[in-house]
């Protein structure tokens, strides 16, 4: 088939002529001389079919393209999603510890990791966290010296010097460095040094820092534990993968912390205690003892630091003791709650006198002695009771042997032998000089008188249960005196020289006590150990409070007093303020006037208090804190009820250490003090207080 390409097309309408259509003529030609032109293209069927098939694949080709451009784009577009504006972050498996069948022991070079320690909220106290340690086969290395070299530009903080010393020696192993960071680590590992290894290790780190530090000790370079619960629970931390759960609040921890360096800084102390226990359960919820440390830097803190005044200081415990003799003698019998005790002279003893801080003066009522805070009136309470039973006491409330709590560091106390516990040691001790105990020691003492008569262990570790429940314990009293006592601890808060501890609506209740220090030539004058031991609320105790200041110097605001009123029993008051509704505790405003009524015993018998039922008895009173004349009183009228056997057993003058107090003074003035009280002091046990 042909056809001239000029021909219009059948049934086509006039058409441009096309350049094959024009006519052609010679380069130069005149246009006459064109003549015309024709073009003739053969096309055959299979050309036609070719074309064809041409044009399908042209077609295929074109989806083809579009199809593979879409699919690149959802490509680009999902890697652009996932990488720039929706990047996902690799999973990190879970860290999981590994807990070795205790029955199989662990083989040479596999790591166990030590468990962590936590509060009773469990908040974290001490943790290991994976590290490394460096290692040298030096057998292995070309060049020792440029090894040592290389390290040391890779890892400043290594010694150079002793590298290469280690590296020079002909051991198979020698170690370079230990507690490597993950950036160390890598910057040793591009070195590429032949023979250089990594092992794996772990690094005890303290999270808060300085909180509990001297409580929670700290671990030696191996992970081996070297003080405190470190130590104690060595064996379970090493071998146990679950947590050491402490009674200890790190809440209350803190107030405790904040408001005893507060106090501590105020009244320029050279060191300060501060301990929180529930005196239902024996759990320790706050330790602190200044100047504290750093638990991460253990290995560099001073000794001094490193010094827990909580259990291993010893220290003459001054008026606290008052609450022991007062509880023992009403206990015993051998006092009853309004017999009175001469305050009125200084008790001479060779060449040491036995005072009165602001002394009334004249005779005191029992609960007059605890709120005056009287070391006359206690002494005498003391020879009432006698030296044996005086032992016997303080040998169940535990006084004579260590505390007992989970700690390594915890001290023995200091007291005086059988032998040389004479008249002089009985009074001494009666109020707080001529033994030395741990301000612990105080604490749980303390909390046997308001909890109802029960002696407790301390523990640091958390009741496994929360419901509070009281613990078993040995009774040392019976209910009825720690009732007695529990009103007498409040009436030294709302009467007493613990007024500045007061916080309404928890009725607290306390004790003072200051006592000098011992040095090397006797008693150091303004020297105190200056201590107030709170227990709240007092009509269902719960918590008791220590707050303790070493050597502090009264300012403006006490009047240049330095004694425990004036220092220690504020810092308690705004710790109880505090911490009570952290621990649920929340003030009882709405019936605070009839608790107040329940927990009130006046401080003498006849002003606004009844005796309630106890004994009482009626002595000549002489008043010569004003005058100073002397001048005899007509005596209260007390209503006078029979005492049963025990009391009278216990008054039988033939069953005293000395009848000073038993035998009531005629014409209003004291018998002279026997022979027995010249006698000078033994041992260099004080008998001097303020």
């Amino acid at each position: 088939m042909s056809t001239r390409r000029d021909d219009p097309a059948p049934g086509s309408g006039p058409q441009a002529p096309s350049p094959s259509s024009m006519p052609a003529r010679a380069f130069g030609a005149p246009r006459h001389a064109a003549v015309p032109r024709m073009e003739t293209v053969r096309v055959t069927a299979p050309d036609l079919a070719r074309r064809a098939a041409m044009e399908r694949t042209r077609a295929r080709l074109v989806f083809a393209a579009g199809f593979f451009t879409l699919l690149f784009l959802a490509v680009i577009g999902k890697l652009a999603d996932a990488t720039i504006f929706r990047p996902l972050h690799p999973r990190e498996p879970p860290l999981a510890l590994v807990v070795p069948d205790p029955a199989t022991p662990a083989a040479p070079g596999e790591h166990i990791r030590r468990a962590m320690i936590t509060d009773r909220n469990k908040e974290i106290l001490a943790i290991s966290l994976p590290t490394a340690e460096l290692y040298a086969d030096p057998r292995e290395m070309i060049d020792t010296a440029d090894a040592a070299h290389k390290l040391k530009q890779a890892v400043p903080r290594l010694d150079e010097a002793q590298m290469r010393e280690r590296l020079a020696s002909a051991r198979q192993f020698v170690y370079l460095a230990r507690r490597l960071s993950p950036n160390e680590e890598m910057a040793i590992n591009t070195l590429g040094i032949p023979g250089v290894y990594f092992q794996t290790s772990e690094r005890r780190r303290y999270p808060l820092g300085r909180v509990a530090a001297q409580v929670l000790g700290g671990v030696d370079v191996d992970e081996h534990g070297v003080a405190g619960v470190e130590r104690f629970f060595d064996d379970r931390l090493r071998q146990g993968a679950d947590p050491l759960r402490l009674s200890l609040d790190v809440r209350v921890q803190a107030v405790v912390r904040d408001e005893l360096l507060a106090a501590m800084t105020e009244f320029q102390a050279i060191g300060a205690c501060g301990i929180v226990m529930d005196v239902r359960t024996g759990e320790v919820l706050a330790m602190v003892s200044l100047p504290d440390y750093d638990a991460n830097e253990f290995g560099d803190a001073p000794p001094e630091d490193r010094f827990n005044r909580a259990v291993t200081g010893m220290y003459e415990p001054g008026s606290t003791f008052k609450l022991q003799t007062a509880a023992m003698a009403l206990d015993s019998g051998a006092a009853h709650l309004w017999d009175q005790f001469d305050a009125r002279d200084d008790i001479k003893i060779g060449r040491f006198t036995i005072t009165d801080f602001q002394g009334k003066h004249r005779w005191l009522y029992l609960p007059e002695v605890l709120a005056y805070s009287s070391n006359l009136g206690a002494a005498h309470i003391a020879l009432t009771v006698g030296g044996e039973r005086q032992r016997a006491w303080l040998g169940e409330m535990g006084m004579f042997r260590r505390i007992g709590i989970e700690l390594p560091e915890a001290g023995l106390p200091i007291f005086p032998p059988v032998a040389n516990w004479k008249e002089v040691a009985t009074m001494t001790i009666g109020f707080g000089h001529g033994i030395a105990v741990s301000p612990l020691h105080v604490v749980r003492a303390t909390a046997a008188v308001a909890n109802g008569g029960l002696v407790l262990r301390p523990t640091l570790l958390a009741e496994p249960s929360e419901d509070g429940a009281p613990r078993d314990g040995t009774r040392v009293m019976q209910q009825a005196t720690s009732d007695t006592m529990r009103r007498l601890m409040r009436l030294v808060v709302t009467d007493g020289y613990g007024k500045p501890a007061d916080v309404p609506g928890y009725f607290v209740g306390g004790k003072t006590g200051t006592a000098e220090k011992v040095g090397a030539h006797g008693y150091k004058k303004h020297t105190n150990v200056s201590a107030f031991i709170s227990v709240f609320p007092m009509n269902a105790p719960r918590y008791a409070v220590y707050m303790m200041l070493d050597e502090p110097h009264g300012n403006a605001s006490t009047g240049g007093y330095s004694t425990a009123g004036a220092v220690s029993a504020p810092a308690a008051g705004r710790v109880i303020a505090r911490i009570a509704p952290m621990l649920g505790l929340f003030p009882q405003t709405d019936d605070a006037a009839a608790i107040q009524a329940s927990l009130a015993i006046a401080l003498q018998p006849g002003h606004g208090t009844p005796a309630h039922g106890t004994a009482a008895a009626t002595r000549p009173e002489t008043d010569r804190g004003e005058t100073g004349r002397g001048e005899a009183v007509h005596a209260l009228p007390v209503h006078v009820e029979p005492r049963d056997q025990r009391h009278e057993a216990s008054t039988d003058p033939s069953s005293r250490t000395s009848d000073v107090v038993a035998v009531p003074p005629k014409d209003g003035f004291a018998a002279p003090p026997k022979d027995g009280f010249a006698a000078p002091p033994k041992d260099g046990f004080a008998v001097a207080a303020q």
